[in-house]
């Protein structure tokens, strides 16, 4: 029989709306009253690790997920499955995906309507969770995200509706696999994974969204003192793009060895060094800009994170962060 680790952490999944229609925490987890419709096949050993909003939770609480399941592996668990607040779900699924290198699955899922709403899927997903994590077809497929029947990997999704039950999705690529009435059902995988296992976070990683017109103080602020900031991630115009102004403050940053990655605040797509004009990708990639393929702004933030915690810098960092590897 298999061993399956629950851990608790709040979020919607966890909360019950009032009378007036407002959401809050309970008192105690409703799941905690979740009658386990598999146990005749899976032993579930439950922990409520926290009980807060996902805007609540941030590398310190992803630290502390981290370190439990790696101690969960120690305890011969066969996998993990943690239920999360959507907001940040998808940060904190990518921060575990590249710092714990184990192949058991852990898989994430939440709500987008309390525990007890009209067509609540918390329940549901829930379940669904679990027979994921207990799938043999789940081993070596890095932590994933369950939600509304499909299966997604933390490197990808990302929630793209604020209160639609079908919120997470995969840009460009699409879930990874289907869980239905009686299977789980895994089409594709990722091919590359690198984890770095990590014991601190740093703190001041910044993250800044370009706009038409954007102005050049933000990036002051930074660059006028370098204990603002251990590293900075850009979301950039189109295929990786920034307007001319903001050029002199980011190459004082670059100056002074503070990481500056770059991703698009594209939806879909990657950025790459295309266009050869002034705050071009290929200015951009000479003044000693990192791109970051694929990930979205929220992720790249939480990669360059990991990477500045787990000690790399110059080309290693880099090459960390790229996307080319994980």
């Amino acid at each position: 029989m298999k061993k399956i680790l629950v851990l608790h952490t709040g979020g919607t999944i966890s909360m019950s709306e009032d009378d007036n229609g407002a959401v809050s925490p309970n008192a105690s987890n409703p799941l905690n009253q979740f009658n386990n419709p598999f146990d005749q096949q899976l032993e579930l050993v439950t922990e409520d690790i926290f009980n807060i909003p996902s805007p609540h939770v941030g590398p310190t609480e992803m630290l502390a997920l981290e370190q439990r399941i790696l101690r969960a592996h120690d305890e011969k668990f066969d996998g993990v499955v943690i239920t999360h607040g959507t907001d940040t779900l998808e940060e904190t699924a990518y921060f575990l995906d590249i710092t714990i290198p184990h192949r058991f699955p852990i898989v994430l899922t939440g709500a987008m309507r309390s525990a007890n709403e009209i067509g609540s899927d918390g329940l549901h997903n829930f379940q669904t969770a679990i027979r994921t994590a207990a799938s043999d077809q789940a081993y070596g497929k890095g932590v994933l995200v369950v939600m509304n029947d499909e299966i997604h990997t933390a490197r990808y999704v990302t929630k793209t509706h604020t209160t639609n039950v079908s919120t997470f999705r995969t840009p460009t690529f699409g879930p990874i696999g289907i869980v239905s009435k009686n299977n789980v059902t895994f089409f594709e995988e990722l091919l590359n994974h690198r984890a770095l296992p990590i014991n601190h976070v740093i703190d001041h990683v910044y993250l800044l969204k370009s706009y038409a017109g954007m102005d050049a103080e933000l990036l002051e602020f930074i660059a006028s003192d370098a204990s603002h900031a251990n590293g900075l991630v850009i979301e950039a115009l189109g295929a990786g793009n920034l307007p001319p102004r903001v050029l002199e403050n980011l190459q004082k940053i670059i100056d002074k060895n503070i990481p500056v990655v770059l991703v698009s605040r594209c939806f879909n797509g990657v950025a790459e060094d295309v266009y050869d004009y002034e705050g071009g990708g290929v200015q951009l990639k000479k003044m000693g800009v990192t791109f970051c393929r694929g990930l979205n702004g929220q992720k790249a933030r939480i990669k360059l994170l990991v990477g500045l915690s787990a000690g790399l810098s110059g080309q290693e960092l880099a090459h960390f962060v790229d996307n080319a590897i994980s």
